[in-house]
């Protein structure tokens, strides 16, 4: 392939992918799920002069507990920079937050592009099944649904996936040059700066510095020193891009370290991250016994691959798990194959609650570029066999991939479609609330006091307001919660939250300092956008 073609292809690939995006991010005008929201609240607040802060306190167990709350004590800050720079030159607005990550997630189907003309590379493809394969990746990636969905969303996901893959790129070329790796080498600088800049995006970067390791201590044709010191440099320099979040971090939390890593190790619900008196344990932990650890490890492995990765992505997605077996020896795809391996098994054994809450979600999408380039070699074998065993004379290996492209078109057209509906809803239903919350003498567009939510972030970044989390626990201990930080409002979104608001009912201890709010009735012309949604008042007798 020419340096010419090369260009082409890739600016092909951008473009569509860009288009698509583009399209689809329209469609959805509200930051779903919660974690878009605070990563969009937080970079209006700091393009306010507010700094890197949040209304909204939703886990409770990393001090300061504070209004404004600092922001990341448990996620990380690339996202919300990347939405500050579009927020700061379109407007402090969801659809100029969008623009950042649909252009990041535009890159993913490009990079897919040049990992897939290393692997026909290295197979010694004919240049048309090259052309091919390269080319149906990028395309099928531009329209498949999981990159599309997260493409369109200001989170972590996107940016991860651009870094991880860029990463795994330069590794497959330093080791396939076989070239002495000296300390001042550009290509192991650049690869920490990409590692340094995924930890700034997401905790699971340390598996990128795992394959890493592991890739350059198999470099053939080089000594040990070498090896060690191509690892020793990378990480170095990711230390150094890392670094001044950590003495950030160590200063506005007290460690350096990543927050809240072992209590979400120690859940035993999801609602476990929500704790206010009754935290995770090691001693809660360890009583459930043997075999519930092992049944929350099986529900974590079963929830990241069949949740995560194969139904969004079915059909294509089931094609490239079971071709696997063919394409996770090249050694073009071993960066790759490794970092979805650590974070699939790290997420699933060491933190099984907290995945089934979008932990590996949003690592994930190496994994789906993974499957994606499986499912096309896979497919390129099966129209091969075909053709042989047929005796067509023509080559039929783009069967596989246009199979590819209009399969996930037709999926992402379906589901992006509901999603840009429910995002509608969800607007509709917050503005809702400020609205009637307003005309019954409860404004929420006040900081002074905080409301505690089953959806926190969500009301305090669309009502201005301080948020504190609803803690899966006793009226008793929501009461404690709401007498330390003065809140007299309890808003509970949804029909359920745990055993809220069941527990009201119970007679418990607490139970009577709750008294439900009349929100007055909903518009005639359609249905109540209230309709799930409770209000109560704290007072206790």
């Amino acid at each position: 392939m020419s340096r010419r073609e090369a260009w082409l292809s890739a600016g092909l690939i951008f473009g569509a992918a860009l288009l698509v995006r583009a399209i689809f991010a329209a469609q959805i005008v509200f930051p779903k799920p919660e974690d878009t929201a605070y990563y969009v609240g937080v970079a209006r607040n700091l393009l306010e002069g507010r700094g890197l802060v949040s209304d909204a306190l939703w886990s409770f167990q990393t001090p300061p507990l504070i209004f404004p709350r600092p922001a990341f004590e448990v996620w990380l800050p690339l996202p919300t920079f990347l939405a500050a720079i579009s927020m700061a030159l379109f407007g402090a607005t969801f659809a100029s937050a969008q623009l950042g990550s649909v252009v990041v997630g535009s890159l993913v189907p490009v990079l897919a592009w040049r990992l897939a003309a290393d692997v026909a590379i290295e197979r010694g493809f004919p240049l048309g099944r090259a052309r091919t394969l390269a080319l149906g990746t990028g395309l099928t990636c531009a329209a498949y649904l999981p990159l599309i969905l997260h493409s369109t969303l200001p989170d972590s996901t996107m940016p991860f996936a651009a870094l991880a893959l860029a990463a795994c790129l330069l590794m497959s070329r330093i080791a396939r040059e076989h070239r002495a790796l000296r300390v001042g080498d550009l290509r192991v600088i650049a690869l920490g700066v990409l590692i340094g800049l995924a930890a700034l995006t997401r905790n699971e970067a340390i598996w990128i510095g795992l394959a890493w390791a592991i890739v350059a201590l198999r470099i053939p044709g080089l000594d040990r020193a070498a090896r060690v010191r191509g690892v020793a440099v990378a990480g170095f320099v990711a230390f150094l891009v890392f670094a001044p979040w950590m003495i950030r971090d160590w200063i506005v939390f007290g460690s350096p370290l990543p927050g809240q890593a072992v209590a979400n190790a120690l859940s035993v619900t999801g609602f476990d991250i929500f704790a206010w008196n009754d935290p995770p344990t090691i001693g809660r932990y360890l009583a459930l016994g043997p075999g519930r650890l092992l049944e929350l490890r099986v529900a974590g492995v079963s929830h990241n691959l069949l949740n995560v990765l194969l139904l969004p992505g079915a059909p294509l997605s089931v094609v490239g798990f079971l071709a696997l077996g063919w394409s996770i020896r090249d050694t073009a795809l071993r960066p790759v194959v490794l970092v979805t391996a650590a974070t699939f098994l790290a997420t699933s054994l060491a933190f099984p609650v907290s995945t089934i809450w979008g932990t590996f979600l949003h690592a994930a999408g190496p994994a789906h570029v993974l499957l994606i380039i499986s499912a096309l070699i896979g497919l390129d074998r099966a129209m091969m066999w075909v053709g042989t065993r047929r005796g067509w004379t023509r080559p039929v290996a783009w069967l596989g991939a246009v199979l590819g492209v209009a399969g996930s078109i037709l999926f992402s057209t379906v589901f992006m479609t509901l999603f840009g509906t429910g995002s509608r809803e969800t607007a509709m239903q917050y503005e809702e609330l400020g609205r009637r919350m307003a005309a019954i003498g409860e404004p929420l567009n006040q900081r002074e006091r905080p409301v505690i939510s089953s959806n926190p972030i969500w009301v305090a970044e669309t009502q201005r307001a301080s948020a504190l989390a609803l803690p899966n626990e006793l009226p008793a201990d929501v009461v404690d919660l709401a007498a330390t930080f003065r809140a007299r409002l309890l808003i509970l979104i949804g029909n359920e939250h745990g055993h809220w608001p069941a527990i009201l009912e119970s007679g418990v201890e607490g139970a009577d300092c709750f008294r439900q709010l009349d929100l007055g009735a909903g518009p005639r012309d359609g249905p109540d956008p209230l309709a799930d949604v409770r209000v109560y008042m704290i007072a206790c007798p």
